[in-house]
């Protein structure tokens, strides 16, 4: 009986192994998730490039890219990345009306195993710049 135990273990291993390699699926990872401009006048623009890696199994596609005012716009790929290829997603701040600390999270949707993951624009605004 022992016998019939063992061996039936053996034989699960690799089916178990596959079928996790199998759910895996896409992934995202970002090689930084904050970026901070430091300081800007009020009325300059920002930008900044956020690069990740499918770092999964399958093709990665992005659904949405979500910013939490007008004063943050994004652009990203509509395509497919194929796995461990990377891709870059380009947010734009615009500072006008703006003054103090700033944080801009901004929410990536996707199909990846993480279903959405958050960047952050971050920086501080300045009194506009005077001309004399």
């Amino acid at each position: 009986m022992k016998k019939y135990a063992f061996l039936l273990m053996v034989m699960a291993l690799p089916v178990m192994g596959m079928a996790q390699e199998a759910a895996t699926g896409a992934a995202i990872e970002f090689k930084e998730k904050e970026f901070n401009f430091g300081d800007i006048h009020q009325g300059d623009k920002v930008e900044h490039t956020f690069t990740f890696t499918n770092t999964g199994n399958a093709p990665l596609i992005l659904s949405n890219v979500l910013v939490t005012c007008g004063c943050t716009a994004t652009d990203w790929p509509k395509e497919a990345i194929p796995p461990g290829k990377d891709g870059e997603i380009k947010v734009t701040f615009n500072s006008t009306g703006k003054m103090g600390m700033q944080s801009k999270p901004v929410t990536v949707l996707s199909n990846s195993s993480q279903g959405q993951v958050q960047v952050k624009l971050m920086g501080n605004v300045l009194p506009p710049e005077t001309d004399g």
